[in-house]
């Protein structure tokens, strides 16, 4: 397992709405032999995500100081990024409250932009949390009474990401088991948000992991 000061950079996680394949699926079918004259090659978004394991007891704190540094490197403006680190910070709260172990934090950059944000615990069970997500998205006005400590959050998290949020299956980066990652998409400095409906495919298989030794993150005055 990675230590909390290591991280890993590559591909790790899992398109939304698939399934990581059980032990007996059968292998993969050989490729297609390539084409005498093959066309243009059509090349897909490039890119790369932090992995930030984040320690139990203060995964919130953690999250939203890596959110905060990744976003003002970027050029993103300081409301944005508060919202932002708001987000993150309540999504990292529940996965320690309601979720299990190991705890984790992904920063996808697309073509050099950070652009998504996955906060993964090793509960694999993201059903009730993207029912929530798309309640919200139905409902005129939300029924606060309604709504548990747990939904309030997600509450928070929707709004400020202007419902660009979802909940899926996926892989932990540090021990490859089935978990669920709470996802949302990033302000940018353009001030558009990616879509989650046109997220690339981000499956374990396409995973390009190195280490390396991570800067640790300036402390966190506002806690």
């Amino acid at each position: 397992m990675s230590s909390p000061d290591e991280t890993l950079t590559g591909v790790p996680s899992m398109a939304p709405g698939t399934t990581t394949p059980g032990p007996q699926c059968p292998p993969a079918p050989p490729p297609a032999p390539a084409p005498q004259n093959p066309g243009p090659v059509e090349r897909g978004p490039d890119i790369r995500v932090l992995v930030k394991v984040l320690p139990f007891g203060s995964a919130a704190r953690r999250a939203r100081a890596v959110v905060r540094e990744v976003l003002q490197r970027a050029g993103v403006g300081r409301d944005a990024v508060t919202d932002a680190e708001i987000v993150v910070g309540e999504l990292a709260a529940n996965a320690e409250r309601h979720g299990r172990r190991p705890h984790e934090l992904r920063v996808f950059r697309i073509d050099g932009v950070p652009a998504w944000c996955e906060v993964v615990d090793g509960d694999p069970f993201p059903e009730k949390i993207r029912d929530t997500f798309q309640r919200l998205a139905t409902l005129p006005e939300p029924d606060l009474p309604a709504l548990t400590e747990n939904g309030r959050g997600l509450l928070l998290a929707y709004e400020l990401s202007e419902g660009h949020c979802q909940a899926y299956w996926t892989t932990t980066t540090t021990t490859g088991s089935l978990a669920k990652a709470v996802a949302f998409a990033l302000p940018t400095p353009s001030g558009a948000r990616l879509n989650p409906a046109d997220l690339p495919d981000l499956r374990p298989s396409l995973a390009r992991l190195r280490r390396r030794p991570l800067d640790r993150p300036a402390p966190d005055a506002g806690t």
